[in-house]
């Protein structure tokens, strides 16, 4: 017994030091000079571009998605005409990265109790996860969630006020 446990302890041992030993790194890895700049004939220089199409669209403040808030009127669930081509724009966004994700939150005003407006906020987000469904969005991508009138946009107690809370936001993750 004694000689088996001294047996895997050596075993041990040498396997922990055969563990620790690296292998020399190449310092001398090839190299391809692909510089941007490059001196002609004449003297003058020409200069690479930029690929400014890397960008995260999400980030552009003045593109098509920068809108991620769809309004709806008091009391209804019905998307708005105008809201399709925005709907659109992230649907294709959704489509091409299918990595990303979309919690879609459905909001209402102050008015109404708070189950009723905890259910009219969940159909408001259905209604958007449906329209991108439509468009090709896969379900895996989106969740529709209700918070009522738990996260005003607007604070104050009028028709200016509700209008803006009466919404569906999209938040990426």
């Amino acid at each position: 017994m004694q000689k088996l446990s001294s047996s895997a302890l050596i075993l041990c041992s040498a396997l922990a030091l055969a563990a620790c030993s690296s292998t020399p790194l190449n310092d001398k890895a090839p190299i391809e000079d692909r510089g941007a700049n490059t001196t002609q004939g004449d003297g003058s220089r020409t200069v690479g571009t930029v690929d400014t199409q890397s960008t995260d669209p999400l980030k552009d403040a003045k593109g098509a998605l920068a809108q991620r808030s769809f309004y709806f009127d008091f009391d209804s669930y019905v998307l708005k005409a105008e809201a399709q081509p925005v709907v659109e724009a992230h649907a294709k966004y959704l489509s091409a990265n299918k990595g990303r994700k979309v919690v879609i939150q459905g909001n209402t005003d102050e008015r109404g109790g708070r189950e009723y407006n905890l259910a009219l906020g969940q159909k408001r987000a259905e209604a958007v996860r449906k329209s991108l469904s439509l468009l090709g969005v896969s379900d895996a991508q989106m969740e529709a969630v209700s918070f009522g009138k738990e996260k005003p946009k607007a604070e104050g107690h009028d028709e200016a006020s509700w209008s803006e809370n009466r919404r569906a936001d999209l938040a990426y993750q």
